[in-house]
């Protein structure tokens, strides 16, 4: 961790210590669960006599300012198991004695951000004794990493976010607390920029724009497995075709193999072992255990070990966009972001140990294209060998060298996350700034010499001997559900033309311009163009200001005076709704349809952000 990190880190877990003694003090006999660093700034479960309202957020946020402008020091004290499970024990609170069980028998617990659940790691040690830290009158159970003194802290700096409920552990048989959500900066005008760039991603969010703007919804009958409306299939099957006509291009031949598999399938590939707990699982009456399928790749093994290979048939691309399921928790889902059932643009792509650099670039060429398409800017992340890993260390040694080597040669800027490749295999993942400077961890390109081994895979060489071939798993949009989340927000909603559900509406002044309208209309879907015709009878005002805020590229207004020219006034959408793509949104004057349709047409054509 860099300096400045370490000390923002410090930062935000010094405030939630004072988070929890500003909540004893209002509720004494609560009782403190964890209060982990999160992004951007901390988070404490506390289990309380009664829920939280909005005027005690006001006044915690009030007294945690109080306190540190009192200037209090964080002293650590070492206490052995014993004293500390004493302590802990007279001042009632039994979720810090379990966590010293924790301690006791794995060496730490650490919290897993993600999961939101408490994950212990097991250590060679048998520790005697445990760290407690007091600031003031309040003292914790922690292992460190603070400020020294409060007064090094801004009290304009941090601010208390938001009220959720969380099961203890994440486990829904355990009490369920309640979650205080901090911001934290080392600077007020950090936390300005911060609470700016907020105010913008919630203009932006998908989940309040998609089902607004008609594209997706849930029900509660299907957590996390989003209902497709027309708009968004259209959205959907656009930026599909989109990837198959790319992808024919470059030789890659798609395949739909079963949504579900026996358990024997997941246990050669090496799933069963490291990933059945994430999928869905089922007995049928014969006792037989199946899945549904959370990953394509040990389907595109059966599919590669189908027939004899030889090596004039590599590299062999089997591309598919199958549906996906995977068994998240539920306090882990968001959105069209974090899902239970989902499509990749996947491919396996099974290649000589000579053509791997060679297939890298090609596909890194794919990314380029597909990134610089939405105007996306995007790096790499090189995930290394995790703890639990298949196969042998020196095959991983060469794995990671050479996608190392590729990367540099690439001359695109990367990163390296130490232990975070799949178990099969190094990978690099893409990780994409959306409008507002976030990063989001999007498509992945994984370099795997293990399932080919597993699945007993061979093609015949120039020689006439067998060898196995390596096979490099790659997505370029990632999850097409969390991409179009994704788009939503980087294009607040406005898609430029080619991708939006109605390119065109067309609006008449009066009901006597309704049949004009839909003639005009029938002409635009003969060019393939999709539009809409509003002949409610409501003032024209009513229908420009309502296609607007449904994010129309194109209105065509149509009068007494456009009937008699034979033309339509055209509009672009306003300066709100574009401004994501940077332009501002005008009339374009009169024109005849013709030329109105021979200008948008090159636009769907050219694939224009305009």
């Amino acid at each position: 961790m860099k300096l400045s990190e370490e000390k923002l880190h410090n930062l935000r877990h010094s405030l939630a210590h004072i988070l929890a003694s500003a909540v004893l003090e209002m509720f004494p006999k609560g009782q403190l669960g964890v209060g982990p660093v999160i992004e951007n700034g901390f988070f404490y479960d506390f289990l309380l006599p009664r829920p939280l309202a909005p005027e005690d957020i006001k006044k915690i946020e009030k007294r945690m300012r109080e306190l540190v402008k009192q200037k209090l020091a964080f002293q650590r004290q070492d206490l052995s198991i014993h004293q500390a499970k004493k302590y802990f024990t007279d001042n009632h609170q039994p979720f810090k004695l379990e966590l010293i069980k924790d301690i006791e028998k794995h060496g730490t617990t650490v919290f897993d951000e993600i999961e939101q659940r408490l994950q212990p790691i097991t250590y060679n040690l048998q520790p005697k004794s445990v760290s407690l830290y007091q600031t003031g009158k309040f003292t914790d159970l922690c292992r460190g990493g603070h400020v020294n003194n409060t007064s090094e802290i801004d009290p304009q700096s941090f601010k208390l976010d938001k009220i959720s409920g969380a099961y203890w552990r994440g486990d829904q048989k355990n009490p369920q607390m309640q979650r205080i959500y901090g911001l934290a900066f080392e600077t007020k005008a950090g936390l300005e920029e911060y609470l700016k760039i907020q105010e913008e991603a919630e203009r932006r969010d998908h989940k309040k724009l998609g089902p607004k703007l008609g594209l997706f919804m849930f029900h509660h009958s299907a957590p996390g497995m989003p209902y497709w409306l027309p708009k968004g299939v259209l959205i959907y099957n656009e930026l599909v075709n989109f990837w198959r006509s790319e992808h024919t291009k470059r030789n890659y031949q798609e395949i739909v193999s079963p949504l579900l598999n026996k358990k024997e399938l997941y246990q050669t590939s090496g799933h069963f072992e490291h990933y059945w707990q994430d999928m869905y699982s089922i007995k049928t009456k014969d006792n037989e255990e199946y899945a549904l399928k959370a990953m394509n790749c040990p389907n595109a093994m059966v599919v590669f070990g189908s027939q004899p290979r030889s090596y004039k048939d590599l590299p062999l691309r089997l591309s598919d966009t199958d549906t996906l399921h995977r068994n998240e928790i539920s306090g882990a889902l968001n959105g069209l972001l974090r899902v239970r059932e989902f499509r990749q643009d996947d491919a396996h792509c099974f290649v000589t140990e000579d053509q791997i650099g060679s297939e890298y670039e090609a596909i890194f060429e794919i990314v380029d294209e597909f990134y610089s398409l939405f105007n996306l800017e995007y790096s790499f992340r090189l995930g290394t060998r995790p703890e639990s890993f298949m196969g042998e260390v020196a095959t991983w040694n060469k794995a990671e060298e050479t996608l190392k080597k590729i990367l540099t040669k690439s001359k695109k800027k990367f990163t390296i996350a130490e232990k975070d490749g799949a178990f099969y295999g190094p990978k690099v993942d893409i990780l994409m700034k959306d409008a507002v400077g976030r990063e989001w961890q999007m498509g992945t390109i994984q370099l795997d010499f293990q399932q080919p081994q597993r699945f007993k895979l061979e093609y015949t060489a120039p020689d006439g001997s067998k060898k196995t071939p390596v096979a490099i798993h790659r997505v370029i949009y990632g999850s097409l559900e969390r991409f179009i989340g994704l788009l939503i927000e980087h294009f607040a909603g406005a898609f430029p033309i080619w991708l939006s559900p109605v390119q065109v509406k067309i609006l008449p002044i009066t009901d006597k311009q309704n049949k004009y309208a839909h003639d005009q209309g029938a002409e635009l879907l003969k060019n393939n163009i999709r539009m809409d015709v509003d002949d409610r009878s409501e003032s024209v005002g009513k229908k420009i200001r309502e296609a607007e805020m449904e994010k129309v590229p194109y209105m065509l207004i149509v009068g007494e005076k456009e009937v008699k020219a034979k033309k339509v006034a055209v509009r672009r959408r306003n300066q709100l709704a574009r401004r994501s793509l940077g332009e501002g949104g005008k009339d374009l004057g009169a024109m005849k349809l013709d030329k109105f349709i021979k200008q948008i047409l090159e636009k769907i054509i050219s694939r224009s952000l305009d």
